[in-house]
């Protein structure tokens, strides 16, 4: 019988920072707003902060606070990915498949990848899979299609370029008890 072990308050609180984070850098990429603004907006619960859940059978909605974010990591990802968004953007653009022309890419999904890959760049002390696993979850929130596959095969390939030994050391078969 195997234990699904319980995300710690800690990555909640981290992950709650990623996702703030993506829609942060989204809201400033269709606004050209004052990243000042936005990042106070979300810190202080302005915007965000709850999250309305439905529960079809019995067909009502309430209205549920989300946990609080790691602040500090919030404001460190949007700023670093504003300050380096032009290098991101050329980066992903450099590495999507051909299925997936960088014209059609939806800005969303680009605010994700430009999250993940600020990460991946500026982050080492996050596992690369960690941080893999993280930005498909938030793709997955928010799209059903091929955008979490396409999310995690870019930034799968992303870290194989950035962080090449740990990538590989995370391939290899651990040896057997005993052995």
């Amino acid at each position: 019988m195997t234990t699904q072990k319980k995300p710690s308050d800690a990555a909640l609180r981290r992950g709650a920072a990623r996702l703030a984070a993506v829609q942060a850098t989204y809201q400033l990429s269709l606004t050209g707003g004052r990243i000042d603004d936005v990042l106070s907006d979300l810190i202080s619960g302005a915007i965000g902060g709850e999250v309305i859940a439905e529960d079809p059978d019995l067909e009502t909605e309430e209205v549920v606070p989300l946990i609080e974010m790691h602040a500090e990591l919030f404001s460190v990802l949007v700023r670093g990915v504003d300050a380096m968004k032009t290098r991101l953007d050329e980066v992903i653009d450099a590495s999507l498949g051909t299925n997936w022309d960088s014209t059609r890419l939806e800005p969303l999904t680009r605010s994700i990848l430009r999250c993940g890959l600020y990460e991946l760049l500026e982050r080492p002390t996050m596992p690369a899979r960690g941080c893999i696993s993280e930005y498909v979850d938030i793709t997955r929130s928010f799209f059903e299609g091929a955008e979490p596959g396409m999310v995690n095969a870019v930034l799968d390939k992303l870290a194989r370029q950035i962080r090449p030994e740990e990538m590989e050391a995370a391939r290899r078969p651990r040896p057997a008890d005993g052995a």
